[in-house]
């Protein structure tokens, strides 16, 4: 089980009430929803490894230089040579490297890579993972990862943790019309503007679902776009003619990178904490509570 680990504590933050605080008054919503998050999936799945996937770099200077519009306007300050600072609630970064610490001391492995975003290396535990794998995300960019021949399927939150929906290569065709390595050239062509992606101006999802279906790929549209015999209409050859330069380059900045440099951690789910004083401490100065026990017992179980 990989967890897309800031897009659960960012939905625990707002799901869960900020009058959560350690004794000093500093919130713990995100703390104590993430661990209760994690306690939910361990119960549901019984996953044999589980791996918090973090972002070293939410926003790559590899994929900015590709597309320098990439994430921009969530930057709340440009740092060189990176990664710059994200925009985020000022209640909710303090309490990042309060998870980072607990989730350390319980034993669950934490894996963050620099120059790379937890997509990146959720996709490369995923590609070389020998068995099945549920990837746990808020993210539709992680689609494009599923697999059903490998077992690789995405759960989707629909509300917390425990209404998840089971995305398969069959709910993939059903809701886009295409399979998971087909959702990069979907998603590509959209656009996505929480990303900062500009899509192909007035190619939306479902015309970009039907240009895939007639022409099987991007690169099968690019040359439907030279074939003056196509069907494409003429704003769509238009468009997609004037989009190239995004085109050429727009693949490797939404494509999930496969062969980051993953460390060498133990992913097994731990029965018991690694380092008991530790969480012990961290316990009582976050007030982590029920939450934290909930999760112990059931790593226990």
């Amino acid at each position: 089980m990989l967890l897309d680990t800031a897009s659960l504590y960012y939905r625990a933050y707002f799901g869960v009430p900020d009058s959560m605080k350690a004794p000093d008054g500093t919130s713990v919503n995100a703390v104590r929803g993430l661990l209760d998050f994690i306690a939910r999936l361990v119960q549901d799945h019984r996953p044999d490894d589980l791996v918090a996937c973090m972002d070293a770099d939410w926003r790559p200077h590899w994929r900015v230089e590709l597309i320098p519009s990439y994430k921009a306007h969530r930057v709340a300050e440009e740092i060189e040579p990176g990664p710059d600072v994200e925009e985020t609630p000022d209640t909710l970064s303090p309490q990042v490297p309060i998870i980072e610490d607990v989730l350390d001391a319980i034993g669950i492995a934490r894996v963050g890579v620099p120059s790379y975003e937890a997509d990146d290396v959720i996709g490369t535990y995923a590609g070389r993972a020998t068995g099945p794998v549920d990837i746990v995300t808020g993210d539709r960019d992680l689609y494009q990862l599923v697999d059903d021949a490998r077992g690789v399927r995405v759960l989707y939150p629909l509300k917390g943790v425990g209404s998840l929906q089971l995305t398969d290569e069959a709910w993939l065709r059903e809701k886009y019309g295409v399979d998971g390595s087909g959702y990069v050239d979907l998603a590509l062509l959209r656009g996505d503007p929480s990303d900062g992606l500009p899509g192909v101006p007035g190619i939306g999802e479902k015309t970009a679902a039907k240009l895939l279906d007639a022409y099987g790929n991007l690169a099968g549209i690019m040359a439907a776009v030279d074939d003056r015999t196509s069907k494409l209409t003429p704003s769509q050859r238009k468009r997609l003619d004037e989009s190239r330069a995004y085109v050429a380059v727009a693949p490797t900045v939404v494509r999930v990178a496969g062969d980051v440099p993953l460390p060498d951690v133990d992913l097994a789910l731990p029965g018991e904490p690694r380092d008991p004083a530790a969480l012990d401490e961290l316990a009582a100065r976050w007030n982590l509570g029920g939450a934290l026990k909930r999760l112990l017992t059931t790593l226990q179980g």
